[in-house]
């Protein structure tokens, strides 16, 4: 289907990639963008990433017939309340916030008061980097991208919303909100939090020169997603807490029971830990791939 105007509020990386995948695609007339510094103006300009920037949040929005929020989570709810006397009536909204929870239960009801739809999104797809200048037009091919309607979500939004994300060339699984949360804080948060911790401590100024010397590729692509934004950590990590939390109880479960293997000097159950762990990781890889060659 093809979108009269599509809003972005939010050029960043996932903004920002969106856009060129619209713009690309020619999934709509027109695809504008409100953002927060006059400099991101000039970035989607030279960038071509969409048809018009604006620091005019009311401007952007308004005659939108898809508004898509890719702002921080904490954002998300006082940008949406700006937004509300501008939104056209019956217009969808959806977001690409990391959680889903928190999200829907805060902007589902505003919006439907204003006479538009709302319908949860997380496109599992992103980088280390940030900011417009990191954009690209592939990033959603082959992502999973989850839909969390809820028993209140209109059913025509909610498809219109899923074959958006199939048009820019996502995979699209549809979760209830709170199923969402809880699988991705083990699938996405937790590992980010570990990769974190992981940089933070072996890279302790305190630690000998030569440690950060011989941290190599393992160490490197271990804590690769370290680099991404603090700010769109911390909100995911706040707003997920208690399923992050028992993420990490689960983990730190897991890293005693490694402890206790060593302290056992059990080289049988030590081979046969990592011979569990190389074999799921090795089966999840070969499905990943080819569903994402599907």
């Amino acid at each position: 289907m093809r979108w009269e105007k599509i809003t972005i509020v939010g050029v960043g990386l996932l903004g920002g990639s969106l856009g060129l995948a619209i713009k690309r695609r020619r999934l709509a007339a027109r695809v504008e963008g409100y953002v927060r510094r006059a400099v991101t103006i000039e970035e989607c300009r030279k960038l071509k990433t969409l048809d018009r920037a604006t620091l005019d949040l009311a401007e952007a929005v308004a005659g939108a017939d898809l508004v898509i929020l890719c702002t921080p989570l904490a954002q998300m709810r006082e940008l949406m309340e700006q937004t509300l006397p501008s939104l056209r009536r019956g217009a969808i909204v959806t977001d690409v916030g990391s959680v889903k929870g928190s999200v829907v239960a805060e902007l589902e009801s505003i919006v439907t008061k204003a006479g538009g739809h709302f319908v949860g999104s997380h496109p599992m797809a992103g980088a280390e980097k940030t900011g417009v200048s990191a954009a690209r037009e592939d990033l959603f091919e082959g992502a999973m991208c989850v839909v969390t309607p809820t028993r209140r979500t209109n059913k025509v939004a909610s498809r219109k919303v899923e074959q958006f994300w199939r048009s820019v060339g996502g995979r699209v699984l549809r979760l209830a909100p709170e199923k969402h949360d809880a699988l991705v804080s083990r699938a996405s948060h937790l590992p980010h939090v570990v990769a974190a911790t992981l940089a933070r401590s072996v890279l302790d100024p305190a630690e000998p020169k030569a440690q950060a010397t011989l941290c190599a590729t393992g160490f490197r692509d271990t804590t690769r997603i370290a680099s991404g934004s603090p700010e769109m950590w911390r909100d995911i990590a706040l707003a997920n807490r208690t399923e992050l939390g028992l993420a990490l109880d689960e983990f730190i479960g897991e890293l005693q029971g490694v402890r206790a293997l060593l302290r056992d000097s059990d080289p049988a159950k030590l081979q046969k830990f990592f011979e569990t762990a190389k074999a799921r990781r090795d089966k999840w890889r070969a499905g990943s791939v080819s569903n994402s060659q599907e």
